[in-house]
């Protein structure tokens, strides 16, 4: 039973972290160059970002319970369980405190776009918050991985 909680710990953080890189620096950068509708790529970008938090709420939990019962206590003191913790914040400080400020701005905007809004500087400001605390998580990801994989 170890091995399959060894091997699941493993396919959760490969998961989250792949998704995260394959997500926010290929599939959406492809979205925006490649569809002449800004507010479908924005809005289909969205939707797997979301995706992505999702993923990382439930890969994080499984993963901080798998280190906590292979480690006890002394799991506080590992870099893996400190990397897990501090995405987890990441993705959950994004997905449900920045995320629903660009929801409710681009509600706002209606009719229009909300880049052709007069909330196009308030929208612009959250979403460059939205991209470090993304960017953050997608660097600690990687040293996740190899903090991992160096073991």
């Amino acid at each position: 039973m170890n091995r399959v909680a060894d091997y699941l710990f493993a396919i959760c953080i490969t998961l989250w972290v792949g998704a995260l890189w394959a997500v926010g620096f290929l599939t959406a950068p492809v979205l925006f160059h490649e569809l002449a509708d800004k507010t479908l790529a924005g809005n289909l970008a969205g939707k797997l970002f979301a995706i992505i938090a999702w993923l990382g709420i439930g890969s994080a939990a499984y993963a901080l319970l798998y280190v906590l019962a292979r480690q006890g206590a002394r799991s506080l003191k590992t870099a893996v369980f400190w990397l897990i913790f501090l995405m987890l914040l990441l993705t959950l400080a994004g997905h449900f405190g920045v995320t629903p400020v660009i929801a409710q701005l681009k509600a706002e905007a209606l009719p229009r776009e909300v880049m052709e809004s007069v909330l196009k500087d308030r929208f612009v400001a959250w979403h460059g918050v939205s991209s470090v605390l993304y960017l953050i998580q997608s660097v600690l990801g990687i040293a996740l991985v190899t903090q991992i994989y160096r073991r």
